[in-house]
């Protein structure tokens, strides 16, 4: 009997020593590091605007529906799509029928959408990120979509390929990834060089 309370006894020890320690000490000094070392980034790569309004994260892809902006790749993340609480994938495989339809009625959107734009349609415009929530676009991908931007806000296409060229975020570390464009911080450099768009936009 003695014996088996020592062993109770250590294994509560163990318990409350590895609760104290990794679910106590360890998150909040980690916290405070992160506080301290990378502010910006502990609370969530969050991206104001001119008037310094919050209007969403750097990490994390949401809709633009003007023809004004950036489209970002497609989300299968919640319902209705950018829904950062329900971060996914479709899981639709390569012989799916209802990828097929999807990827289809994306590249009629995007090809009606888009009249002018150059050569074929970039993959990453018809197909969803594995969270649902990538917020970059490949630099093709951008591009592609300059002559509906330039003609929504009248300006020349050469003055918004600009923007986007100078948004291009090469590799990690200079070999990790591929080029890409945040599509969030694209379109607010584009309100902050030529202004928001109208209404009728």
């Amino acid at each position: 009997m003695r014996n088996t309370l020592n062993i109770l006894f250590v294994a509560l020890r163990v318990t409350l020593v590895t609760l104290l320690g990794a679910g106590i000490l360890y998150p909040l000094g980690m916290t405070g590091l992160c506080e301290l070392l990378f502010p910006s980034k502990a609370h969530g790569s969050l991206v104001t605007d001119s008037k310094g309004r919050v209007v969403g994260s750097a990490l994390v892809g949401q809709r633009f529906r003007s023809p004004a902006y950036f489209s970002p790749r497609p989300s299968a993340a919640g319902e209705l799509g950018y829904d950062a609480a329900a971060s996914s994938g479709s899981n639709l495989g390569p012989t799916s029928k209802k990828l097929r339809d999807r990827v289809q009625q994306e590249l009629t959107h995007l090809r009606k959408d888009n009249k002018d734009a150059p050569g074929p349609i970039p993959a990453d415009l018809v197909t969803a990120s594995a969270s649902g929530l990538d917020p970059h676009l490949s630099p093709a991908a951008a591009l592609w979509q300059v002559p509906r931007v330039a003609q929504a806000r009248g300006i020349s296409p050469e003055r918004i390929q600009n923007v986007v060229l100078d948004h291009i975020e090469g590799r990690e570390l200079g070999f990790l990834g591929e080029p890409r464009v945040n599509v969030l911080l694209l379109n607010l450099a584009l309100d902050q060089q030529f202004g928001r768009p109208g209404p009728a936009s």
